[in-house]
């Protein structure tokens, strides 16, 4: 992985809210109207948002502008538009206001960056319209270059183990694999372990996560650290590991990218994700309109809070070049292919230090190299 590092290296942060409420009243005690609404929606956020300090946002102020600004004559639709846009105050992807007519969602989180990927250019021109795909994945080995790629769409798909042998087996002779989580949303954080643990070979720290104590902006648990575990009996990859992002590398797959990003063989190409790291939580109001937001703060193994995204490995920042499209090359994935194909050809001499694939034997929980 030094050697990995090396190429990419070289290759390329008021006036008090004065709400005439307790901050103990359950949701129940506010009046359906439209103050009622606004004042459980503001305490809700202000005693379980976990981002407050992070984001450097003054909710206090927030609320007494927002507050001001409510109209008694509106529709239900002018004031869903209101509170929505005092919870995009918070840069949120996690956070939303749901009614029966509108879900609220804040994205400028990505739309503010280039897309840097477009699946019809690779399914045309890289694929050949002719891969492997099942459990939200699509996969194949590149014969003329050598590589390995596969594209995790959503985490919400779950992929057994016995489909990540099969991919990986197909692939074991390649100079490494690629993993393209570009506009990959998020889903189920199990998941993210499921896929990690046939990339370690160890119990491995995956970071660490906090909990709300109580209603203060502050008031959190002691770090509680999350570990992952390697898979007994199945297919674990050492080859080296390239994995593809862009902003919209969002919530599970910013998690995952987190969690990849320190594993000796891989390294991260593209754009920085688009964070997410915050466990969301529902609560509802007198409305019975739903608000969902991130309540539990998920760091990296250093301690690093991800919510803002995880940045490349250095000398991995790279875009799509728009021209280069069009002409059916994505210049992130060329890029992947040839660090690669580069360090695959200087590890030549040396076999001692070629990364390996690890098979464990179906009888026993140990590895065997191949």
């Amino acid at each position: 992985m030094k050697a990995l590092r090396h190429i990419l290296t070289v290759a390329a942060a008021a006036l008090p809210l004065s709400l005439g409420i307790s901050a103990c009243h359950s949701i129940d005690e506010w009046d359906n109207n439209f103050y009622g609404n606004f004042d459980a929606l503001w305490t809700i956020l202000d005693e379980h948002y976990c981002f407050f300090d992070s984001k450097d946002i003054d909710w206090n102020e927030v609320g007494a502008r927002y507050r001001a600004g409510i109209n008694p004559q509106w529709d239900d639709a002018a004031f869903f538009a209101h509170c929505a846009a005092m919870l995009d105050e918070l840069k949120d992807g996690h956070t939303n206001l749901v009614s029966w007519f509108d879900i609220s969602y804040y994205r400028k989180w990505w739309s503010d960056y280039p897309q840097n990927f477009d699946l019809r250019l690779i399914q045309e021109h890289y694929l050949d319209f002719d891969y492997h795909s099942g459990n939200g994945i699509i996969y194949k080995l590149l014969t003329e270059r050598n590589v390995g790629y596969m594209r995790y769409a959503s985490f919400a798909s779950m992929p057994s183990h016995d489909f990540i042998d099969q991919m990986m087996l197909s692939m074991k002779d390649s100079d490494g694999l690629i993993i393209d989580v570009r506009d990959n949303g998020g889903g189920d954080i199990s998941n993210v372990e499921r896929l990690v643990s046939h990339f370690i070979d160890e119990t491995t720290l995956a970071g660490y996560i906090c909990h709300k104590t109580g209603p203060g902006h502050n008031d959190f648990s002691e770090p509680y650290a999350i570990e992952f575990e390697p898979v007994e009996k199945h297919v674990r990859w050492f080859k080296p590991v390239i994995v593809l992002t862009n902003r919209s590398t969002f919530s599970a797959a910013n998690n995952f990218v987190s969690v990849m990003k320190y594993l000796p063989q891989v390294a991260i190409i593209g754009d920085t994700t688009g964070g997410g790291s915050g466990m969301p939580f529902s609560s509802e109001l007198p409305s019975g309109w739903a608000v969902r937001f991130s309540a539990s703060p998920v760091y990296d193994c250093k301690m690093k809070l991800t919510e803002h995204g995880v940045a490349p490995t250095p000398g991995g920042e790279i875009d799509l070049d728009p021209e280069a499209a069009l002409n059916g090359i994505d210049t992130i994935l060329e890029f992947a292919i040839e660090v690669l194909n580069r360090l695959a050809e200087e590890q030549k001499p040396d076999k001692q230090k070629s990364p390996t694939l690890l098979l464990a034997k179906q009888q026993k929980n140990i590895g065997t190299e191949i």
